[in-house]
């Protein structure tokens, strides 16, 4: 097990079945240019001592996931920097969002903002009983510009998106669920069901879930012809580059498949 911090803000540790990383920026885990270059540090060493594994998105300040962007620095610089300041947090939200990539958001308390986003960036949402998912920018005269605009109407539909936007409204655990927002909804730490999701996606063979996570993205860019043309291309891939035939002897032989020998 690995342990290491950067900055003093992200904290990430190597454990059996996940590769955790903690966001403790006080008070509210503004995403300022310190988290993001933690979590850029934090995905170079997961990708370097531990491939493969399913990432968690967690939070050691309590009452907030992560809320928002760093207002303050947006309040102080110009064009340039306030353009290469969103560059900076879009680049790292997709590094998350690639499908190489599982990642699972352990949320408890407030995700608004940039930490919406970074929420949505990753594959799963599991929500404890105090998350609230927001974007307010347009209270402030902005969008949301790290993908919010992009990643909620996938999760959510059209209208549903553009409410939560327009409104710049809080949509508490519960309703996060019922709408698509979140995945899941736990009563206790929603970090304890995050490691749970990754002990169980660790059992399953590591480019099936990547291929599954491609295809699923697929359905919301190609007509449904050729999302089911892609679909066939991965499956046979799948069967003749990936782990399709240690999985079917396995399933033959009632064992459990050695994945990523």
């Amino acid at each position: 097990m690995t342990e290491q911090t950067a900055e003093k803000v992200v904290h990430w540790e190597d454990t059996e079945h996940a590769f955790v990383i903690t966001l403790k920026r006080p008070p509210a885990n503004a995403l300022g240019f310190p988290i993001i270059e933690g979590i850029g540090e934090a995905l170079d060493v997961a990708d370097r001592d531990a491939p493969g594994k399913v990432l968690i998105f967690a939070s050691e300040i309590e009452g907030f996931f992560a809320a928002g962007a760093d207002i303050k620095f947006m309040v102080d610089t110009d064009q340039a920097g306030f353009e290469g300041y969103g560059d900076a947090l879009r680049g790292g939200l997709d590094r998350i969002a690639d499908p190489s990539r599982i990642a699972i958001a352990a949320v408890d308390g407030l995700a608004l903002g940039g930490g919406c986003e970074l929420a949505m960036a990753c594959a799963l949402r599991v929500a404890g009983p105090q998350a609230q998912f927001g974007l307010p920018e347009v209270k402030i005269g902005l969008i949301p510009g790290a993908g919010g605009t992009q990643r909620l109407p996938r999760l959510v539909g059209r209208g549903r998106a553009l409410d939560i936007i327009l409104t710049a409204r809080q949509v508490p655990a519960e309703e996060a669920v019922r709408i698509g927002l979140a995945d899941r909804l736990v009563d206790g730490d929603p970090l304890d069901t995050a490691l749970e999701i990754a002990k169980t996606l660790s059992r399953s063979s590591r480019p099936a879930l990547e291929a599954a996570v491609r295809c699923v993205d697929a359905a919301f860019d190609l007509p449904l012809p050729e999302g089911i043309a892609y679909e066939a291309d991965e499956e046979n891939t799948l069967f003749r580059d990936g782990e399709a035939k240690e999985g079917l002897k396995a399933f033959v032989e009632r064992r459990r498949p050695e994945f990523g020998k």
